[in-house]
């Protein structure tokens, strides 16, 4: 604050905390540190990194209180570290190997009247992808296939592109405007949801906390981590570096990329069953009736039949945490579609915001929808676990990469966009060895005071450990 001015920084970080449900007061303790704008753009894109990460780091401090340690801060988020931690792909090396962030097929093509967004990292999605455009998906990434690709989608115009690569279960989106965005149904339906939804809707005696050690006021929590691709993982891997023991849960028949789970499942353990066999099933509900937290990324309703909904859930630990992350929102008719950030960019007008000079849709200088909600998960379950502490109650969280955007185009205070530059990532990087190779890993955005500058372990193998948690 200046002369009694709130800088943006410092309103963003309120306007998150607020989200929450956190005391107004707790964001003095924040040091925002660093260059303005290390993730230039045009919308306030630093802003909302910083306050992410800031509400994550004040969750934590009112958590460590919660259990008796005496944690008010400061607390410092420097803007470089944020920013690198933010775009930590483009930083991973794996004996000195960096690794492409999209596949050939995932990228902007001009369509008849304007512009569609697809997504084909992962195998199942190509293949419908494809297969929507009545091609083979036999066909290597030739320049070939995506000069055919380009051609089907030329052909058509993008909305009837969107619903035919939906309709195959695949990955498409027209890039719409602002204005077409926000007189989209969907996003009528968003805008009535709250940034953070964080309740106790079941009944639960409180839990008082045992003291946890300075600097890790997650230890001794169980988490279950039913999450993929950047924001789950993000909010899991902040709770590992405060201490909690993350399990991540997969299926075998979901295979997972090798680069994003080791940029993004450093601090846990990975697993595998599947919920389809009566042992695993029984295997899982175990786990569940020991876990404190459970964690899922999946799309509203996806994962119920396997008794995955919060109230099957607390049949088997009554007083669980429940947090759940959603691509469109929990309401709204693409409620149950599947999405990843860069097409929740497209979809929401962001990409028409940062628009290339050459005309081709823009894209914000991370994936910061994604980090940005993992950190705003992160800080929901930290406050769920502290009241469920003082006051009992089985806490629910839900957060969606679609009210995020919204939060970033409508809500953050716009300031004057600083023409800054991103940051050497040198100083916020580090390496280890791991079961992978020599690992050059972005470092944590935030240590608490006393607490870990980096994860106590690197990723392990995916889906290479026990699905049973360790003695505590």
């Amino acid at each position: 604050m200046i002369d009694g001015v709130v800088d943006p920084t410092t309103a963003a970080i309120a306007t998150a905390w607020a989200a929450l449900g956190g005391d107004p007061a707790d964001v003095a303790a924040v040091r925002p540190a660093g260059p303005d704008g290390v993730l230039p753009a045009r919308l306030p894109v630093t802003d909302l990194a910083v306050a992410c990460v800031a509400a994550a780091g004040l969750a934590a401090l009112e958590l460590a209180r919660a259990r008796g340690a005496a944690a008010d801060g400061p607390l410092t988020v420097d803007r470089r570290a944020v920013a690198v931690s933010f775009t930590s792909e483009r930083h991973l090396r794996v004996d000195g190997q960096a690794f492409s962030g999209f596949a050939p097929l995932s990228r902007y093509w001009p369509a008849a009247d304007g512009w569609v967004r697809t997504h084909a990292n992962y195998p199942h999605h190509r293949r419908r992808l494809l297969a929507a455009l009545d091609l083979d998906p036999a066909r290597p990434d030739d320049e070939a296939l995506v000069a055919a690709v380009g051609e089907r989608i030329g052909a058509r115009p993008a909305v009837e592109l969107e619903q035919r690569v939906t309709a195959a279960h695949g990955l498409a989106v027209a890039a719409r405007s602002p204005e077409e965005w926000d007189a989209h149904p969907q996003a009528g339906a968003v805008a009535a949801e709250p940034l953070v939804r964080l309740r106790a809707d079941a009944p639960a005696a409180a839990r008082p906390a045992p003291p946890a050690p300075r600097g890790l006021p997650a230890a001794g929590v169980r988490v279950l981590d039913l999450t993929r691709v950047i924001a789950g993982p993000v909010a899991t891997r902040f709770l590992a570096l405060l201490g909690a023991d993350v399990l991540r849960v997969d299926s075998p028949g979901l295979p997972e990329l090798e680069p994003q789970h080791l940029d993004t499942d450093a601090g846990k353990r990975s697993t595998l069953l599947d919920l389809g066999r009566d042992a695993h099933r029984a295997r899982f509900a175990a786990l569940v009736a020991d876990a404190d937290v459970v964690v899922t990324g999946y799309r509203p309703g996806a994962l119920d039949r396997w008794g995955l909904d919060p109230e099957a859930l607390r049949r088997h630990r009554p007083d669980l945490v429940v947090a759940r992350l959603s691509a469109w929102g929990g309401t709204g008719p693409w409620a149950g579609r599947r999405g990843f950030d860069s097409l929740v960019q497209a979809a929401t007008g962001i990409a028409e915001i940062e628009r290339q000079p050459d005309g081709v849709p823009g894209v914000l200088p991370a994936q910061a929808l994604d980090h940005g909600a993992g950190y705003l998960l992160a800080a929901a379950v930290l406050r769920a676990l502290a009241r469920r502490a003082r006051d009992g109650g089985a806490w629910t969280a839900e957060l969606s990469l679609a009210r995020t955007a919204r939060w970033l185009r409508h809500e953050l205070p716009a300031g004057a966009a600083p023409a800054g530059t991103p940051p050497d990532p040198a100083p916020w990087c580090a390496e280890r060895d791991a079961p992978a190779g020599r690992l050059r890993y972005a470092l944590p955005p935030l240590t608490l005071p006393g607490g870990r500058r980096t994860w106590a372990t690197p990723p392990t193998r995916w889906g290479g450990d026990p699905p049973a948690w360790p003695a505590r």
